[in-house]
């Protein structure tokens, strides 16, 4: 017997809810940002950008997400999972909508479109989000090392400690032992009951099948090459504003206010505000050309994404819709 994916509209509805809202309040406070920094100042910094740097620009954040997407599939397929490549590449573009969602969470869409499809449950895929956006924050995290003795020491211990908390998270999962005694702990808890361990318990399965060593080191190879070519989209982008600084400057430049501003939603206000105000201590550039410069690969890498994103979500259903039909049991 054959089915077509359900269209789930009450669930999309609520995902394209909540972008219109958080849209409008970010664009709210990009406004107030510039306001603050000198609206007058940065607007001419903007109509004397050299524009012809805007294409490599988005199309190196076109590398950055092409290879996200493929580590999204591989660790599908890691798991067994299989998806036509047409359809898990509009799964993964619905996904970039929700960035701006708090913690990212609103990008558990990818796994609730991939159970849409597949009927894998949530649990199961899952860690495939997890380990992606993990091996994207270590990725960032060491372009940020190389640079940090040199151009900004004292952000090194904030660095450290997340490499540390990091690694702590990695080797929970990797120590079989060890995670077995924290989930033979959970069960135990009065609030945990035996349904939410039996979610828990398939979840740390599939983290392990992630996270085993040639996966990771796949996933984390990927990863490295995906932010270093927005950390060039970075250099570019300073290049077009007039100014002249190293690419190592500015690969660390974007991967430190990158990875500052995690705790924010898609880094808006910290990995702005620091970008515009590093700049000018590390790069050279004017107030000016620090917060267009900003603004300008907050656009090409943030924005562009969630542009996409948005497009994605409104399309998803009818590329859903006409995808194969699965199996499933009678």
């Amino acid at each position: 017997m054959t089915t077509s994916p359900p269209s789930a509209p009450d669930a999309l509805a609520r995902f394209r809810r909540w972008v219109a809202v958080a849209v409008a309040i970010a664009s709210l406070g990009w406004l107030l940002y510039a306001l603050v920094t000198g609206f007058g100042a940065t607007a001419e910094q903007l109509w004397d950008f050299d524009w012809r740097f805007a294409v490599p620009v988005l199309g190196l954040t076109l590398v950055n997400y092409g290879l996200r997407c493929f580590k999204w599939h591989y660790l599908l397929g890691r798991l067994g999972i299989r998806i036509p490549w047409r359809v898990d590449l509009w799964i993964f573009g619905a996904g970039l909508a929700m960035v701006i969602s708090p913690a990212k969470a609103g990008e558990v869409v990818k796994p609730y479109l991939v159970k849409v499809v597949t009927g894998e449950p949530i649990e199961r895929t899952l860690p495939a989000l997890v380990t992606e956006r993990v091996t994207d924050g270590i990725a960032v995290v060491a372009l940020a090392a190389v640079g940090v003795s040199t151009f900004y020491a004292e952000g090194a211990a904030a660095l450290a400690w997340t490499i540390g908390a990091i690694a702590a998270g990695l080797g929970l999962v990797a120590v079989r032992p060890l995670a077995t005694a924290v989930l033979a702990l959970l069960r135990r808890l009065p609030w945990m009951g035996e349904w939410l361990f039996s979610k828990l318990d398939p979840m740390y399965r599939a983290m392990r099948q992630c996270v085993a060593p040639v996966p990771l080191a796949v996933t984390l190879l990927v990863s490295l090459v995906a932010w270093f070519a927005e950390c060039i989209g970075y250099w570019l982008v300073l290049r077009g504003a007039g100014v002249h600084t190293g690419l190592d400057a500015a690969t660390f430049l974007y991967a430190f206010s990158t990875v500052a501003g995690g705790p924010s939603p898609g880094g808006l206000g910290i990995s702005d505000a620091l970008l515009g105000e590093l700049s000018e201590r590390i790069a050279g550039a004017t107030s000016a050309q620090g917060v267009a410069s900003s603004l300008l690969i907050r656009f090409a890498t943030l924005w562009f994404g969630v542009i996409l994103g948005a497009i994605a979500l409104l399309r998803i259903e009818s590329v859903l819709a006409s995808s194969p039909p699965r199996e499933v049991s009678s």
